[in-house]
């Protein structure tokens, strides 16, 4: 098939690739007039795997960059667009409408809202199969590739027949591991997206309470934690307590939602949560400034982790960002390590002189008054500990992920402090 991706964001590079990797010609435009090939690359590489993949399809002809007007001109559409981008959806459609006169399909994957794909199908003609279907966006950073080609859920958004059997042979190279195919209308493929959003967002906001409640209490969230999840009406997913979450797509769901809630219910439910998470990523900071009785002038504090999770250098709505910029007004030294995100920490903090980035775990803790622990990379969760005790200034570790045993460090001779530990 001939298909049109218009997007700037990681969803819209997956799929062009994935796409174009299983044989379908794919033409990707960004909307951004200046940008290139090499730009694209650099930029996707904070995926595992997606610039490699772009680059071979790039070479075997099946992936082009596009400018807008030549993109019109295939009759299948995929608009992963930015939240913010709803008049530029309209104006591409209306464009389509006019350059089509028989069949044209348009997959919105783009986080508009609910009911904004029947918005846009009002400048389409359905009796002559000119669709805009809804295919939920359910990627995760850092594993974005795999989910988009080994899903084991489809929903598909279209109440038209001729829509989901084109769908359904767009999305058939993607069905290995597929348990079933869910179809529904638009609207309510547009909601089950955020309902699954804010269903996630609950848990974590959730285990995170009872971390926090689990301090004053002097129990260790842990073994509640172990109870909670041996509980099959609850199981483990999204309950591992920390200092919050963050990433992009995830965060502008949850807000979407939150004010989707309070503007139709006037509800306050995810606009709690969202308040709470926020203070959640202080917590780290918190725990450091009570052991120092308020007073971390001079300090010199590592960081492992800046990403805002494990297998992505996304810094999107990370903890790190606060963090840092907290410690910096507290005339603190911050050395700090991690395995993909320095590049773009770097040029966010491009004028803190106090930020020390280290390519080795180990030298991020020369010196040391304290190791903020803040990404559950894999590669810190048996770290060397003779070697961090001997780098370190005073052994002090604030995990703020539970990566470490607890039990474990205080008996190697450093203080510690987790999360409803």
């Amino acid at each position: 098939m001939k298909i049109t991706v218009w997007g700037n964001q990681l969803f819209a590079w997956v799929a062009a690739a994935a796409l174009a990797e299983n044989g379908n010609h794919v033409f990707l435009v960004s909307g951004d007039t200046q940008d290139t090939l090499d730009a694209l690359l650099a930029r996707s590489r904070s995926e595992p795997g997606l610039s490699d993949l772009l680059q071979q399809c790039f070479d075997s002809g099946r992936l082009e960059l596009m400018t807008e007007p030549a993109g019109l001109h295939n009759p299948l559409h995929l608009l992963a667009l930015n939240p913010d981008q709803f008049d530029t959806a309209n104006r591409l459609v209306t464009a389509l409408a006019q350059q089509h006169q028989q069949e044209l399909l348009i997959i919105n994957q783009s986080n508009f809202g609910v009911g904004s794909s029947d918005k846009l199908q009002e400048s389409l003609d359905k009796e002559k199969n000119q669709l805009v279907a809804y295919l939920p966006d359910m990627l995760a950073e850092g594993t974005a590739l795999r989910n988009y080609k080994l899903p084991e859920t489809l929903i598909i958004g279209c109440d038209d027949e001729w829509g989901q059997l084109t769908l359904k042979a767009l999305m058939r190279p993607f069905s290995k591991n597929l348990k079933q195919w869910m179809v529904m209308s638009a609207r309510e493929a547009e909601f089950t997206k955020f309902a699954n959003t804010g269903m996630l967002a609950l848990r974590l906001g959730y285990i995170n309470e009872l971390a926090n409640l689990a301090d004053k209490l002097g129990v260790d969230i842990e073994a509640i934690r172990d109870a909670l999840i041996a509980d099959p009406r609850i199981g483990p997913h999204y309950l591992h307590p920390g200092c919050g979450f963050g990433g992009l797509n995830f965060q502008q769901y949850i807000e979407a939602l939150a004010e989707l809630m309070l503007e139709s219910r006037s509800s306050k439910l995810l606009e709690t949560v969202l308040s709470e998470n926020e203070k959640q990523k202080e917590l780290p900071f918190r725990k450091l400034w009570r052991h120092y009785n308020c007073d971390l002038a001079g300090k010199t504090i590592s960081i492992w982790g800046l990403s805002y999770k494990p297998g992505t250098a996304s810094i999107d709505h990370a903890p790190s960002l606060k963090i840092i910029e907290t410690l910096l007004s507290q005339g603190c030294q911050i050395r700090a390590h991690d395995p993909k995100a320095i590049p773009l920490i770097r040029a966010y903090f491009a004028d803190a002189d106090n930020l020390t980035l280290c390519d080795n775990s180990y030298d991020a803790l020369e010196q040391s008054d304290a190791l903020l622990l803040l990404t559950e990379w894999p590669e810190y969760s048996s770290p060397l500990y003779e070697e961090m005790h001997s780098r370190m200034h005073q052994p002090l570790i604030i995990d703020g992920r539970n990566l470490l045993d607890k039990a474990l460090t205080q008996s190697l001779g450093f203080t510690y402090y987790g999360i409803g530990r």
